[in-house]
């Protein structure tokens, strides 16, 4: 079975189970369709036409990851990775000079400890409010772009954020620091955001996609 979205054409890869729901994912270029024994192939294109804009989404976040492991992502920017005898990185242009990626992997984990505790710093430094320095972590993390703990006192930072913008970073931090003010997702906490990264909502969209 194959699905059109915007004239390219997917194959479509059908699991049944015994499923009561109909669940969609796409891997590697290929739509998956786990659904229960008796929908059919017309039922199926139709749960596939109904959905489409998420399915569309799922394919920008796929291209997205494969772009990312085709090229060097760094605030913002892409990178072609040049291999070239070298003893330190050096970027031109939209290329990125190192003489391995195990050399551009260490640099990177630099860097990423460096610029994440800077802009921490600032967006604290930028609160009127009393707020206690909480310490910052770093790890990767699936659902989560940021995670404020009061027990253990700490901020943790997703260590993806460094592909995105130093902007996009900001909210992030400013985003939990907020929570040491209003612990949940009221009103007051979002005007408190808005206060410290006032096109937030725009960042917080492109978050999503």
């Amino acid at each position: 079975m194959k699905y059109q979205i915007n004239g390219k054409e997917y194959p479509v890869e059908v699991i049944r189970k015994n499923n009561k729901h109909t669940y969609i994912r796409m891997k590697d270029e290929k739509i998956e369709v786990s659904t229960n024994y008796f929908v059919t192939k017309k039922q199926i294109l139709d749960i596939l036409k109904h959905n489409e804009d998420a399915i569309i989404k799922m394919i920008t976040k796929c291209q997205y990851k494969q772009q990312k492991q085709e090229k060097f992502i760094y605030l913002g920017e892409s990178y072609d990775i040049i291999i070239i005898p070298t003893d330190h990185i050096e970027m031109i242009h939209d290329h990125i000079y190192t003489s391995s990626r195990e050399q551009l992997q260490k640099w990177y984990q630099k860097q990423m400890k460096q610029i994440f505790l800077e802009r921490y710093y600032i967006c604290y430094q930028k609160f009127e409010e009393k707020i206690p320095y909480y310490r910052m972590r770093i790890r990767s993390m699936k659902t989560r772009w940021g995670v404020c703990n009061r027990k253990s006192r700490t901020i943790t930072l997703n260590a993806e954020l460094l592909h995105y913008p130093l902007e996009t970073i900001d909210y992030v931090i400013i985003h939990e620091l907020s929570h040491l003010i209003h612990f949940n997702h009221s009103k007051q906490f979002w005007n408190l955001v808005m206060k410290y990264c006032p096109n937030y909502k725009e960042i917080k969209k492109q978050l999503k996609e």
